[in-house]
């Protein structure tokens, strides 16, 4: 669910204006889970962009104390997410701790790095949310650690069935700056896209583990 449709257009527009959100569906990119995609997602590009950074760090603030209530601590999902999860924090002057994907094989063998007490009220932050496995791993990570999370929130998600359902079993409330539909509406009106193109684009939404497949 988006904050508001404001914030998602916004968003958009400034995404694909800084390349961040490419659309290709004449030359689908390769993820690297093997799927087609006519989209490309890097919102890590956002850092290098100070007005544009700023931008997303106060939408976020604002919007995850308005949704969720003041958290104890902000918590980004390494890596994508740990330069804006500061940001926030930062903004709102609240602790910051990172999720690595996996426990560290070494030292003290954290998964969760910084300083979380048990019992503690947690947003998490992240970039990107397309099937939610890896945001939700990130969650069960701080659960572990005995955090109470309060919800996510990220920039953009894709909008697949299977990362709502993910997110329902889980009980995680997942709002986001901008999404799909937002993104493709805003894509058409300022013609980064025809219409066409944003049919080709709904038809990999709808089935995007197998879309392209027969073009091989």
């Amino acid at each position: 669910m988006i904050f508001n449709k404001d914030t998602a257009e916004k968003t958009a527009e400034l995404l694909l204006q800084i390349n961040a959100i490419k659309l290709n569906p004449e030359n689908p990119f390769t993820w690297a889970s093997g799927w087609k995609s006519p989209i490309y997602c890097d919102n890590r590009l956002i850092l290098s962009f100070p007005s544009i950074r700023n931008y997303v760090r106060d939408e976020f603030a604002k919007n995850i104390e308005k949704q969720f209530g003041k958290p104890d601590v902000i918590a980004g999902v390494a890596t994508g997410a740990i330069g804006v999860g500061i940001l926030v924090a930062e903004s709102l002057g609240l602790p910051f701790v990172y999720v690595r994907p996996e426990a560290k094989k070494h030292g003290r063998q954290n998964q969760v790095e910084g300083f979380l007490q048990k019992g503690q009220n947690v947003v998490v932050v992240e970039d990107l949310i397309s099937t939610g496995n890896s945001s939700l791993m990130a969650v069960e990570a701080l659960r572990n650690e005995g955090a109470n999370i309060k919800g996510m929130a990220a920039i953009f998600t894709y909008g697949f069935n299977v990362a709502e359902d993910n997110f329902k079993k889980a009980n995680i409330d997942l709002y986001t700056l901008s999404n799909y539909e937002n993104l493709l509406d805003l894509a058409v009106q300022k013609q980064y896209i025809t219409e066409d193109q944003q049919s080709t684009l709904l038809e990999w939404n709808e089935s995007p583990s197998t879309w392209g497949q027969e073009k091989e």
